[in-house]
């Protein structure tokens, strides 16, 4: 398998530590502080906390080597990684799909960090304002996308280490900061404890195969796994980085930055709200509960409008690595300059955001779209964009890249190369890795797959 030299047109990171940051920051977004309280409510507290940790270790750490060890062997965006390492057009699918999931999760995703970026000023400035109607008015909902997307393209026309290393080593250690600030004004409020009981305390009579597909379903997507952002990234580790350890430090990252999500809001919610059922709140925990906790709490405006920035950071950071994937792909494939491919794509995204925008605006087309497949009926632009593109391919991408290199490619070419600048990985570590890769993973996630679709019974919700 001839793997070409780096290319200096490409880029890449400085440090180890500028892409620790950014793939941490491409991984910790809305999923860790908005999705992660709110499926803790739904699946039985501190037990979907304790299955979580698990298949993270077990299960995303394995997917994470493969990606970056991908990335960096083949020096190439997720379709020329597959064909750099000798992949047909088939398995170049992968690839395919993850460009495509990153440019349609780009869109709607946006949407969703366009409120974060308006709640900012309704905490600030005490405006009250109600969730559902906020959601359903277009001349706000837009506009601030938008600008969300304009915010993603100025630091990707920056480059690799001008713009996305350099946003990510600010924006990532002031969102720990903001993290740990919250939740510790969470837990010392008076009658927090129950909070912490709830979220913390696992009662094990809760796990059940719903629980944990749930908890697989979101260490997948919390730790961007199946998107190609880390074999996109891994292209731009330099040779004598860490994979082992690099990895650590991201997953580490995002699951501090998901239990400490949690931290912010159950204590605070318990100890404020005592009458207030988490798991009967759903989706709309953070908008809806949350600035209610926030009215109650002393100095809560400011409070709160740091809370809803640090929901912003989380977002940029993973936006910056979705826009990234498509902008590599016309960087290598199509020759294009940064500046020519980031606008193109990022207007694309925003012309895209427009119908998910109106999806929550009962009476029109996006809201009222229906789409029925294998037990599973997703209703509005939004939500069937999200379990096409954010779910199911997802999980479809991360099956395809462990069966390529498992089973395609010799999997000991990539061992090699996560061994490289990283001695620790022989023996027994790497032949556990080989062994989850070529046959534990593939099996847990073609299960998670295939729940997803409603074999088992009742499909799952998704992402």
């Amino acid at each position: 398998m001839a793997i070409k030299t780096d290319d200096p047109a490409r880029g890449q990171f400085g440090s180890s530590f500028g892409f620790i940051m950014a793939a941490a920051g491409s991984a910790v977004g809305l999923g860790n502080i908005w999705r992660f309280p709110y499926l803790t409510s739904e699946n039985g507290g501190g037990a979907f906390v304790f299955v979580y940790i698990l298949c993270v270790l077990l299960i995303g750490l394995p997917l994470l080597f493969n990606e970056i060890s991908l990335g960096r062997v083949s020096r190439k965006n997720p379709i020329g990684a597959i064909r750099e390492t000798g992949g047909n057009r088939f398995w170049q699918l992968a690839g395919v799909l993850c460009v495509m999931v990153c440019f349609f999760v780009l869109s709607y995703y946006s949407v969703i960090a366009g409120w974060t970026l308006g709640y900012i000023f309704t905490e600030i400035f005490n405006v009250p304002v109600e969730f559902k109607e906020f959601q359903k008015t277009p001349m706000y909902v837009i506009p601030l996308t938008f600008v969300f997307i304009l915010m993603t393209i100025g630091i990707v026309l920056g480059g690799v280490s001008g713009g996305i290393e350099k946003a990510s080593t600010i924006l990532m250690p002031l969102l720990l900061i903001i993290v740990i600030f919250i939740a510790g004004r969470s837990v010392t409020l008076e009658g927090a404890g129950a909070g912490i009981d709830y979220y913390l305390n696992p009662d094990f009579s809760k796990i059940n195969s719903k629980v944990v597909l749930q908890a697989l379903g979101q260490a997948f997507f919390s730790m961007s796994v199946g998107w190609g952002l880390m074999i996109t990234f891994g292209s731009y580790l330099p040779k004598n980085g860490n994979i082992i350890a690099s990895s650590g430090w991201i997953a580490g990252m995002d699951t501090t930055v998901a239990l400490l999500g949690g931290l912010m809001v159950f204590p605070a919610m318990f100890a404020l709200l005592p009458g207030k059922d988490p798991s009967t709140s759903g989706p709309a925990l953070v908008f809806e509960v949350l600035p209610m906790v926030f009215d109650a709490m002393p100095g809560g405006n400011i409070i709160g409008g740091l809370f809803f920035f640090l929901l912003m950071i989380a977002a940029l950071t993973s936006t910056i690595s979705m826009l990234e994937v498509p902008v590599a792909y016309l960087i290598d494939e199509r020759k294009w300059s940064r500046k020519k491919a980031a606008w193109i794509i990022g207007l694309a995204a925003m012309l895209l955001s427009i119908p998910s925008a109106l999806s929550s605006i009962e009476g029109n087309a996006f809201n009222s779209i229906t789409l029925s497949f294998l037990g599973n009926t997703k209703v509005g632009f939004f939500d069937i964009m999200d379990f096409i593109f954010g779910t199911v391919a997802v999980i479809f991408i991360c099956l395809m890249l462990s069966l390529y290199t498992g089973w395609a490619k010799k999997l000991s070419v990539f061992a090699d190369e996560i061994s490289i600048g990283a001695p620790i990985f022989k023996g027994g570590f790497r032949t556990v890795w080989m062994f989850f890769i070529k046959w534990v993973c593939p099996i847990v996630i073609a299960i998670v797959l295939l729940d997803l679709l409603g074999v088992f019974g009742e499909a799952q919700k998704g992402h």
